[in-house]
């Protein structure tokens, strides 16, 4: 009887496993696997990272510039840039599944890409919440649920915990400067401006129809936020451009911050160390208040 129910037990367990895997992206796609991927490309920089956060970073077999966190991607093959995907390297990798995301310039590849056959997972998370759900779907499709869960659920914890810091803080209008040559930002629907409202910041272009507008230097001026951010890590994206013009708040009030761009430019779970630096910038901009 033992023997028997043992091996009832092996057979319901076996079924289970060759069961398909189906889950839904960030486009509202349902993707099925028959199996969990073992080779998977990813096709941007935060793609990566959050394979890696998903225990899944062994099974990459290739991404593309700029996929340099943690330290063992930059060893991983490149299959191209955000501009030209080598959609023969990508097939002589053989994948299982494919992690993109629908930039710009991405989306006359998508049919290249669709036509190899190989399922696909948009990964573009909108919202901070996002980037933990994706975190748990990649586990599921890569059959790696023992690492990625725990890290979701950390990730969700952290938001969480910075949230109630900042839920009654007085609101700071702000300026994000994604960069200056052309002058642009990012809207209300970026996921950025999802880590402003966390700290308690008002975007003030958040109200913009396309995701990174490019903005006049005399729309910002008009605009005087009390507080501008800049991640470039070049001199001529700076904030320091903003010094000359007196008039405005955020000089006035010594409030011209820069971040360090990848935590908060790529939605991945880095975005928690990115959207803690930014809350405590915003709360600096509080205490700098005259009156």
């Amino acid at each position: 009887m033992k023997k028997l129910i043992l091996a009832s037990a092996l057979f319901a367990s076996a079924a289970a496993s060759a069961a398909p895997i189906s889950v839904r992206d960030d486009d509202g796609n349902v993707v099925t696997l028959q199996k969990p991927a073992q080779r998977v490309i990813a096709m941007a920089p935060h793609v990566t990272e959050l394979l890696f956060a998903a225990g899944a970073g062994d099974k990459i077999v290739g991404a593309v510039t700029y996929s340099d966190y943690p330290e063992a991607a930059k060893k991983i093959p490149r299959v191209g840039d955000n501009r030209l995907i080598d959609m023969e390297r990508v097939a002589a990798m053989k994948p299982d599944l494919i992690v993109i995301w629908m930039h710009g310039g991405f989306e006359r590849q998508i049919e290249g890409l669709r036509k190899l056959g190989i399922p696909l997972f948009h990964s573009e998370p909108t919202k901070l919440e996002g980037i933990a759900d994706n975190v748990e779907r990649l586990g599921q499709l890569m059959g790696t649920e023992a690492v990625a869960n725990p890290a979701a659920a950390d990730i969700r914890a952290q938001f969480s915990a910075m949230s109630k810091q900042y839920a009654n803080r007085p609101p700071v209008r702000l300026f994000y400067q994604v960069w200056d040559k052309p002058l642009y930002t990012l809207n209300g629907k970026s996921i950025v401006s999802d880590s402003i409202r966390l700290c308690g910041g008002v975007n003030i272009f958040a109200d913009q129809k396309t995701t990174a507008p490019i903005i006049s230097m005399e729309a910002v001026l008009q605009a005087n936020p009390e507080a501008i951010f800049g991640t470039s890590e070049k001199d001529y994206g700076s904030v320091d451009l903003w010094k000359p013009y007196g008039t405005l708040l955020a000089v006035q009030n010594n409030n011209l911050f820069r971040l360090q761009g990848e935590l908060l430019n790529r939605a991945g779970p880095r975005m928690v160390a990115g959207t803690k630096a930014l809350c405590e910038k915003i709360e600096e901009a509080r205490q700098h208040r005259k009156n």
